[in-house]
């Protein structure tokens, strides 16, 4: 067993298929439109979905915004440096809500950037040997 893809609902899919991809760094993957069921999908990951889990970006299309609540919390992904990622970050256009620095209690090196949809996203540095 494996996990294949994380499903995310956005309010505006080219946004965020524009944030996972430009400012990320992803590919979409593919794409399906289903109009009996009002909504298209979009997944969007760093390598194919045969290789690695990726994110389902799920947008219905009489929903324009959602009340993202207080049980999720955040996708993380392993980059090798997380301030020149918030870098690339900012250069691109996005938001970072947490530099780069040590967890609370901890050593490992996170930051925190939200997607336009509010979705946040944890950057965790890689340790070295």
């Amino acid at each position: 067993m494996r996990i294949l893809h994380t499903m995310i609902r956005v309010g505006d899919l080219q946004r965020s298929i524009d944030f996972y991809t430009q400012v990320l760094g992803m590919r979409l993957l593919r794409k399906a439109d289903y109009p009996g069921g009002r909504f298209t999908n979009a997944f969007v990951g760093y390598d194919e979905e045969s290789n690695t889990a990726v994110l389902e970006l799920t947008h219905n299309w009489d929903t324009r915004s959602y009340d993202l609540g207080t049980g999720y919390g955040h996708v993380a992904i392993e980059v090798a440096d997380a301030y020149q990622a918030c870098e690339e970050v900012r250069k691109r256009g996005g938001k970072v809500t947490r530099e780069a620095g040590p967890m609370k209690h901890g050593a490992t090196v996170i930051a925190f950037v939200e997607d336009p949809d509010g979705y946040k996203i944890e950057f965790i540095q890689r340790k070295t040997a």
